[in-house]
């Protein structure tokens, strides 16, 4: 088989991290640590480098199989499946707390959730919120309630939704696989590493093979997928074997012995791109002149007391217009708000938000990152 070379990792400041139920239960038993140890430690790491990491964690499923082997529960059932997975959760949190010396938090998470706007907003707020103070999320699908979703078992495509919800650089997928293959390596001795793929083509996708996974249930395809998704969203992946420590140590030194997926574009140019063009209807929030300027210059959130006025009517989550006082198109963006919350607001600060609304969503009525500016 054809040596895999080794090559620069594109430049990040903040990744999500998938690792597979074949490296936490790689004996196909209990959660082990034996691969888990050199990830956390690359974590580690990245974190002591100033960089930012969002780990999306599988393993409670074979935790939970582990815990009820002596009785020899069935894996046909979906609701047999889900209480183990209920039972695992606990132990596979419990083993990366045990790998950090930072505290780390749970997040369970369903597509559902991501396709709902206002739950897709609360999720990226209290993501972004862990990252501020320095906690390692740990992100699991919420197999207990989730049923399309389990029955795909499809961290890797969570992952790439993950990846774009918290604005990450890099999309990095633990295999226990070192590359992406011309075939399927354990069935073909000609199947020759693939160090790099510009486009994820049907060709690409036919290379997949199988899901060869015995104690997870996803597979080459659906890091395929996910890493066709994080593409579209302007976030290369990584795809790298999870199991060969050197390669991990590899990684904390900016070098990927495995296979890049390049982005066609830059993360901020497909999020700009999306809330510069996607459909919005006619609401609007107007700011003072003081805002406008503020905003044009690129660097700053909207805050309560930019605001002069809502205008229609829009929920938290919309996709909203910001418009000068004379009505000229200054920017689009995401409001943490509503149409009636941000009245209430405008003008006054945002450190009064809780006392005037009982609640808050955060100091910004559109934050920075949610935020494209109209130009020409």
């Amino acid at each position: 088989m054809a040596e895999l070379p080794g090559q620069p990792l594109p430049a990040w400041r903040r990744a999500v991290l998938k690792v597979g139920s074949n490296l936490l239960a790689a004996d196909g038993g209990g959660l082990t640590p034996d691969y888990a140890q050199a990830l956390a430690a690359f974590i580690a790491d990245s974190q002591a480098q100033g960089r930012e990491v969002v780990l999306v964690s599988s393993g409670a499923v074979a935790a939970g199989r582990a815990l009820l082997r002596a009785r020899a529960v069935p894996m046909g059932d979906l609701a047999e499946r889900q209480a183990l997975a209920a039972l695992g959760q606990a132990p596979m949190i419990a083993l990366w707390q045990s790998l950090s010396t930072r505290a780390v938090a749970q997040v369970l998470l369903t597509h559902d959730d991501l396709r709902n706007r206002r739950r897709y907003l609360n999720a990226r707020t209290t993501l972004r919120q862990l990252l501020a103070i320095d906690v390692l999320p740990v992100i699991n699908e919420n197999d207990t309630v989730a049923v399309d979703e389990l029955k795909l078992g499809d961290n890797d495509n969570l992952a790439a939704i993950v990846a774009a919800l918290v604005d990450a650089d890099l999309l990095l997928i633990a295999s226990d696989i070192d590359a992406l293959h011309s075939a399927d390596p354990r069935r073909d001795p000609d199947a020759r590493p693939i160090p790099r793929v510009d486009e994820i083509t049907p060709a690409v996708l036919a290379m997949a093979g199988g899901s060869g996974s015995t104690v997870g249930t996803g597979g080459m395809r659906t890091k395929l997928q996910a890493a066709q998704k994080a593409a579209a969203a302007g976030i290369a992946t990584a795809l790298f074997n999870g199991r060969d420590a050197a390669t991990v140590q590899a990684l904390g030194q900016g070098e990927l012995r495995g296979t890049l997926f390049i982005a066609g574009q830059s993360r901020m140019q497909a999020r700009k791109y999306w809330l510069l063009h996607a459909p919005c209807d006619a609401s609007s929030i107007q700011v003072d002149a003081g805002a406008a300027r503020a905003l044009a210059a690129g660097r700053a959130s909207l805050l309560p007391g930019g605001v002069v006025e809502a205008l229609g009517d829009f929920h938290r989550g919309d996709l909203v217009e910001v418009i000068d006082p004379a009505g000229r198109l200054v920017a689009r963006g995401l409001s943490q708000y509503g149409a009636m919350d941000v009245r209430r607001l405008a003008g006054r600060h945002s450190r009064d938000i809780d006392d005037l609304l009982g609640y808050s969503y955060g100091p910004a009525i559109v934050h920075r990152d949610d935020l494209a500016l109209v130009t020409g």
